[in-house]
């Protein structure tokens, strides 16, 4: 599919002697899909989501995100395609201590050389949108779980990527939290955004994804609606 912004086709990855992590993989994700994908740990999701995120390289087949072959990048090439397609959301929320709400959703912006003003206003807008326009000059470290989430959403969401990617959003949250994260996750993919998350939580993938697909073993199974 040409006007897919996710093509993975025939795509396989091993480390070192084992078994392969992903073997013979093709998925497409369309324009403002929210794809949810499960399966148990060592299944081979975390190597999708890399693999797709350009953090890591096929052994063999292609790549191709937002019509670039991001399996064909050098290092320095994939990390700025990543800062200005791809939006990455970690379990562990990956913020920096020594830096304050807001500087931490510029950094990506000013890694990418926009320009600070706009990219100001744009990161206040988002802090704003997602609750959190209080805590602009607080530390993560003062915040609790469900709120450096969300300034990881903004983080990842303040280059108006292509592609959000999220990695674990609710595993290192509370009830209430992980809730919260859902219902921001849900009204994302409202609004258009594509996504691919890797969950374990299945009250997630029902909120949000209009197709689930499991990796057992290395090999994604077909996906279905959700």
């Amino acid at each position: 599919m040409t006007d897919s912004v996710i093509d993975l086709r025939g795509v396989s990855r091993r480390y070192d002697e084992g078994p392969p992590a992903l073997d013979d993989v093709s998925l497409s994700v369309a324009p403002g899909e929210c794809v949810a994908v499960l399966g148990p740990s060592g299944s081979g999701k975390s190597t999708l989501l890399n693999l797709i995120a350009g953090l890591d390289r096929p052994d063999s087949g292609t790549v191709t995100v937002a019509g670039t072959r991001v399996d064909t990048l050098g290092e320095a090439a994939s990390a700025r395609f990543r800062r200005t397609h791809v939006g990455l959301i970690f379990q562990f929320f990956n913020l920096l201590d020594d830096l304050t709400v807001l500087e931490n959703v510029l950094l990506p912006a000013q890694l990418a050389g926009a320009r600070d003003k706009a990219s100001r206003e744009h990161a206040a807008r988002l802090l704003d949108t997602l609750g959190i326009a209080r805590h602009a000059g607080a530390y993560p470290g003062r915040l609790s779980g469900g709120e450096r989430q969300r300034v990881a959403v903004a983080r990842a969401l303040v280059n108006r990527p292509a592609l959000l990617l999220a990695d674990e959003p609710t595993g290192a949250l509370d009830t209430a939290s992980g809730e919260d994260v859902r219902y921001l996750l849900n009204d994302l993919h409202a609004g258009g955004q594509t996504i691919v998350l890797v969950t374990h939580d299945l009250r997630l993938a029902e909120a949000c994804a209009t197709r689930t697909i499991s990796v057992r073993d290395g090999r994604v199974e077909a996906g279905v609606p959700a």
